[in-house]
């Protein structure tokens, strides 16, 4: 099964038979593939079969063109799930110990479950970040530095000089471009974060908002999407998270004798944040209505305390 994407066809129907042709070279026969999910992965469940792919479709043009990279990161999510799971933690685990390739599209392979429709409250999610701090504590995989925080943003902040939604200013983008320009070292030498944040060591964490990244089963509440996993604060992890999460994760921190978030920190991650986000705008074409989405964010960064003012306290 072959449609790669091009003259007719799109980026849904490419992913699927990404996922499809990836399978059936591991022994996976997704018959009936149903997709699941799509924003910037597709997720599809390769139905009859017990697996469900995760094929990454939206991407910076940095990521897209370093393949290598991609791969790597892959590796390393699956490692890390893998070993969670190894020691009893309630993850998503993989069906596959590789990233594969078809198509010319890279992806990985996980166990289907069962998902329920409870909602769950904010103060159990951030109750379980912490208990996936703890977890992740002696993590032996090797990781990279705050994953997200590359060259990518540089690179999209660069291209919002010349297209950008109307609702961003020249002035924003030259203010942006500023930030990253104080936070660059932080956010890609450890030894700088450590120098200046003392009180805030690192340590493997989750990467991408892992109090959202939750399924709910019948039987228990599972950490999912390790797409970002790396090594930094764990106060990257909680950066603008809803006061109940918050809650719930010192809660359960200080059960756990897990070390108080560092308030500095946080805001200095979600400065790095608002930065990931406003990267993320020249991708708004292939995600419709995502622009428009981030514009009441936009307005709250515009509205914070110069950067170089927090970092200098």
């Amino acid at each position: 099964m072959s449609s790669p994407l091009g003259p007719g066809g799109t980026r849904r129907e490419a992913a699927v038979a990404a996922a499809v042709d990836a399978a059936l070279s591991v022994g996976v026969t997704g018959a009936d593939p149903a997709v699941l999910y799509e924003a910037f992965s597709v997720v599809v469940h390769l139905a009859p079969e017990p697996v469900v792919a995760r094929v990454p479709t939206v991407l910076p043009r940095t990521v897209r063109a370093d393949l290598p990279a991609r791969l790597r990161q892959m590796r390393a999510e699956l490692a890390v799930t893998a070993w969670l799971a190894g020691r009893g933690f309630p993850v998503v685990v993989p069906a596959h110990p590789e990233p594969l390739v078809a198509d010319g599209q890279a992806l990985t392979l996980w166990r289907w479950v069962e998902q329920t429709d409870r909602e769950v409250p904010e103060t159990e999610s951030g109750a379980l970040v912490a208990r996936l701090h703890a977890a992740l504590a002696d993590c032996p995989v090797e990781l990279d530095w705050l994953v997200p925080l590359d060259e990518s943003v540089p690179d999209a902040l660069g291209q919002l000089v010349a297209d950008r939604p109307a609702w961003l200013t020249a002035e924003d983008v030259v203010r942006a471009q500023g930030e990253w320009d104080l936070l660059a070292p932080l956010a890609t030498e450890p030894a700088a974060w450590a120098a200046a944040f003392p009180d805030a060591p690192a340590q493997p964490v989750h990467g991408d908002a892992p109090f959202y990244n939750v399924i709910a089963t019948p039987s228990a509440l599972l950490s999912s999407d390790f797409e970002h996993v790396g090594h930094g604060p764990p106060e990257w992890d909680l950066a603008s998270v809803p006061a109940g999460v918050r809650a719930g994760y010192d809660a359960e921190a200080a059960r756990l004798g897990l070390r108080p978030l560092d308030e500095r920190a946080l805001q200095v991650a979600e400065r790095g944040r608002a930065l990931q986000l406003l990267a993320v705008l020249p991708l708004a074409g292939e995600l419709p209505g995502m622009a428009d989405a981030l514009e009441g964010f936009a307005a709250g960064w515009r509205a914070s305390s110069p950067l170089a003012d927090l970092l200098r306290r």
